[in-house]
């Protein structure tokens, strides 16, 4: 039987003035999967995101988490999902422990089940060592996993991460891909991730979606995207060239391979 579809999105678009941010973008997100959506600073992500979080309404288009419209029900949109967005939101001033304390709070979790929802988090995010220590002291890793910990204690079906390493050293971002790595494999979860790291997609996401300029350029598993390039041992980086190359010629008028790349997004699309 196959996974359903716990995200769903339809011509999701969004103007700022007359320009197009997001240019009606549709795809779906399997129960249980790792949905990356990779491109530079710019590309659309973060809009995409604020919007399927209810942060930002769409322009146009819209989109189900499931099967809540993200416009016409969104409290119940954030009812099963958790956020991490790219600023560090953490109190530096308070511990770990506390941190997840006011979040199971204001979440709503009840006081009996909080210590010991707190302490499976702290477990999963290996940070028992830290608990008692203020988040000041913690390095930038550290806090990213506190984050996802929080954004993951209620329990949601749906997790965006908008651009989890950023900023990080390497070690850093290897310490939360692994993280994360081990939550794809034990954790009733499925997540969007947006990222402009093409190492970080392909290490953790099961499909993931070129974004350029607003728009989706190529979806598919990774090792589908560099097939497509014709390159051997091709990178997703390379797969990203080849995909918004093909965008980029068809502004220009270039048509011959346009066509060409077409066909292979819609094939893996």
């Amino acid at each position: 039987m196959e996974n359903r579809n716990v995200v769903e999105v339809e011509q999701l678009t969004r103007y700022y003035g007359s320009e197009k941010a997001v240019d009606s973008i549709s795809f779906a997100i399997q129960e249980g999967e790792f949905f990356g959506l990779v491109g530079p600073n710019g590309a659309g992500k973060t809009t995409t995101i604020k919007m399927l979080t209810t942060l930002l309404p769409p322009s146009e288009g819209t989109a189900r988490i499931f099967g809540f419209d993200i416009k016409k029900v969104p409290q119940m949109v954030r009812s099963c999902i958790g956020y991490v967005p790219q600023a560090l939101s953490a109190d530096g001033d308070l511990t770990g422990y506390e941190n997840l304390k006011i979040f199971a709070k204001l979440s709503g979790v009840p006081r009996n089940e909080r210590p010991g929802k707190i302490e499976e988090i702290l477990c999963l995010m290996d940070l028992q060592d830290a608990a008692d220590k203020r988040v000041r002291h913690y390095s930038g890793g550290m806090v990213r996993r506190l984050e996802i910990g929080q954004a993951i204690l209620t329990r949601p079906g749906v997790l965006f991460l908008d651009e989890p390493t950023i900023g990080l050293d390497p070690v850093a971002r290897q310490t939360v891909w692994d993280m994360l790595g081990n939550l794809r494999a034990g954790f009733p979860l499925s997540v969007l991730l947006t990222t402009h790291y093409m190492e970080e997609a392909e290490y953790l996401c099961h499909r993931v979606a070129i974004m350029n300029n607003g728009r989706l350029a190529a979806l598919g598993q990774p090792d589908e995207l560099k097939g497509a390039t014709g390159i051997p041992e091709a990178t997703l980086e390379d797969a990203f060239r080849f995909f918004t190359q093909e965008e980029h010629e068809e502004e220009r008028g270039d048509f011959g391979d346009v066509k060409r790349a077409r066909r292979i997004a819609r094939r893996l699309g």
